[in-house]
């Protein structure tokens, strides 16, 4: 038996599939159908009740799964630890954030970081907030800056701050003449431009959300990737977009912004860290995150 049909039993057991799972395994039906067969007669079960539709594990097979599941867990782990064991030979530290984030005190984190650590290699990837929490239980970062509160016990999050939101509106836009705030009524005759396009869930996520707890609706849509995907087109006059008061701070022509008299209309910004992991490292980032924050008179964890 090899690590491989454990993978290959899982993956159908989880598509509930051998057509499904092949695909997702990106390979041909009938080799997973036969890696399969091979197993069962190893183990001398019979692992999925032929004919079932869709496919459905034995009372074997379930018994079987488990311990699948274990080993291939366990596996998972190792490869883990190994991968944390050679960026700490190689001192190296691994940052993952959201883009938006670079727009507030992430630039001066960074920064206060590398003057406390210069013999480290601070490696800094662009990652949503979905894509950090694999990355770091992959080992593959050590930090990540997100705003999504996504629960997974293999994770410690610790909210930084809630950001406020804020409308961007082409500048020829009416609404740009008022000196008071705008509601998010005042932005539902209009196109939303919303970002991240994918992978969901996502920011855009909790702007629609905004809408839809106050009963409202948007005009129209336009999905993007990208927040300077999101301004260009809102200087193109193509629609508004919300998004976190930071933005503001880095104008961009032919864009205007305005605030949202809306209680509730924040995103949350996260820390999240590998559970257990109680390196001098985090340590370090939190303080010095408590740091700056104080020195801008924000409010840790508010």
């Amino acid at each position: 038996m090899e690590l491989r049909h454990l993978r290959y039993f899982v993956a159908v057991a989880r598509a509930r599939s051998f057509t499904r799972a092949a695909a997702e395994l990106n390979m041909a039906q009938p080799p997973l159908s036969r890696q399969i067969q091979q197993l069962e007669e190893e183990l001398g079960s019979i692992l999925f009740a032929r004919g079932s539709r869709p496919t459905q594990l034995t009372e074997q097979g379930r018994l079987f799964y488990e311990q699948a599941m274990q080993v291939l867990e366990r596996i998972d782990d190792m490869q883990s630890v190994m991968r944390r064991l050679q960026h700490v030979s190689r001192n190296r530290f691994s940052m993952g954030f959201v883009a938006s984030t670079l727009y507030g005190r992430l630039p001066d984190i960074i920064r206060a970081y590398r003057a406390a650590r210069p013999g480290v290699e601070l490696i800094l990837l662009e990652l949503t907030t979905i894509e950090q929490m694999a990355a770091l239980k992959e080992g593959r970062i050590d930090v990540g800056f997100g705003r999504l509160p996504i629960d997974d016990p293999a994770i410690t999050r610790v909210l930084l701050r809630n950001e406020t939101l804020i409308a961007a509106l082409p500048l020829t836009h009416p609404a740009l003449r008022r000196k008071t705030p705008l509601g998010l009524a005042d932005l539902t005759d209009e196109t939303l431009i919303i970002y991240p396009k994918a992978p969901r869930p996502s920011y855009a996520d909790q702007v629609l959300s905004l809408f839809r707890e106050r009963g409202l609706k948007p005009a129209a849509l336009h999905e993007v990737r990208e927040l300077q995907t999101a301004l260009g087109l809102v200087a193109a006059e193509v629609g508004v977009c919300v998004v976190p008061a930071a933005v503001e701070r880095f104008r961009r022509d032919n864009v205007g912004y305005r605030a949202l008299d809306e209680v509730g209309a924040v995103s949350p910004i996260f820390m999240s860290t590998r559970s257990g992991d109680i390196s001098g490292e985090i340590g370090l980032i939190t303080g010095i995150i408590q740091d700056i924050y104080r020195k801008n008179r924000i409010v840790f964890g508010r």
